[in-house]
């Protein structure tokens, strides 16, 4: 999630910990320093000076909070996707994607099986509900956009 401080672009990550990442930073983890940009479709009439004060407000309640192995949906821990969702969910009542059970996604692989046993044991929590980086940015309720 992007925001302005003062002059610089600064990413909110939910890495270990969550944290702000200045853009010119964060884009060289990516092959050729490429990312995309994506916008609510109708971001102009939501997201209001107000709007973007509580979601930078809410966004700085996660800083420093663990970054969540378990995809667990409290607050005490939270993971990439999470954060976000839950910070447009919150502030302007948006949902960037459909939260599904973790038994919808592919856990077949067998470096996902080894993950999943290593984690959960036995007791791998497969209806307990989650937003993957993929759902939400296929969603529907944004776009990309060229520039910031």
């Amino acid at each position: 999630m992007l925001f302005k401080k003062e002059r610089e672009w600064m990413v909110l990550e939910a890495v270990q910990p969550v944290k702000l990442t200045p853009l010119s930073k964060w884009k060289k983890y990516g092959d050729d320093e490429a990312y995309e940009v994506k916008r609510l479709k109708n971001a102009e009439e939501l997201i209001t000076s107000d709007a973007k004060e509580r979601m930078m407000s809410m966004g700085k309640y996660m800083l420093g909070k663990n970054y969540d192995i378990y995809f667990d949906w409290s607050d005490d821990e939270i993971y990439c996707s999470e954060l976000v969702w839950k910070i447009y969910k919150e502030v302007l009542g948006v949902e960037l994607g459909e939260l599904r059970p973790l038994k919808d996604f592919n856990l077949e692989s067998p470096v996902v099986k080894q993950i999943m046993k290593q984690r959960y044991g036995n007791d791998i929590p497969l209806d307990s509900k989650m937003i993957s980086p993929g759902d939400m940015f296929d969603c529907e309720e944004l776009e990309s956009v060229t520039g910031i």
